[in-house]
């Protein structure tokens, strides 16, 4: 027989209470009622959710890229978010006159997401700001017009180091 640590006696989750009827008559206790609530009183609903389905996150790999290199972002957006938006200045193309370039990241039905991006030879070292956004995108189906809800943000800070021929030797 194995015996309980503290550890895992601190990790035991609580025994669910029963739901315990007011009446007095014994045929009102025996009713299909009573079962109902208690089934109602441990079902899962959108209130009881765990919280890290709510958070908003995401984490770059390298944190200090040289140009021309290739960012992974792993990132996270609430349950209800079905895409994400990606922008910043380290992102530019060559040839292209915009500054801050936008990339989506599709999501997973648990809101996870991941992407490779690359830093172009051309965007200027120094530091830059990494932005997320986690967006609900539903299409009117007749019309064909998208409608885009914002339903949280996030930013981290990217330092662009300057390319350096010996970073491929």
């Amino acid at each position: 027989m194995r015996s309980i640590t503290r550890a895992t006696a601190a990790l035991a989750l609580p025994v669910p209470l029963a739901v315990i009827s007011l009446t007095t008559s014994p045929a009102a206790a025996t009713d299909d009622s009573a079962a109902t609530a208690a089934t109602a009183a441990t079902d899962d609903s959108d209130d009881d959710q765990p919280k890290w389905r709510k958070l908003t996150s995401f984490r770059i790999s390298p944190e200090a890229p040289h140009q021309n290199d290739v960012l992974r972002v792993l990132l996270h957006c609430p349950a209800e978010a079905n895409h994400a938006i990606l922008g910043s200045t380290a992102f530019m193309l060559k040839g292209s006159w915009r500054r801050y370039r936008e990339v989506g990241v599709g999501l997973t039905s648990r809101g996870f997401g991941r992407r490779a991006v690359i830093i172009s030879r051309y965007a200027p070292p120094g530091d830059h700001e990494v932005r997320m956004k986690c967006v609900k995108v539903s299409i009117h189906k007749p019309s064909g017009l998208r409608k885009v809800k914002v339903l949280s943000r996030a930013a981290l800070p990217l330092v662009v180091r300057e390319f350096h021929i010996g970073q491929y030797f």
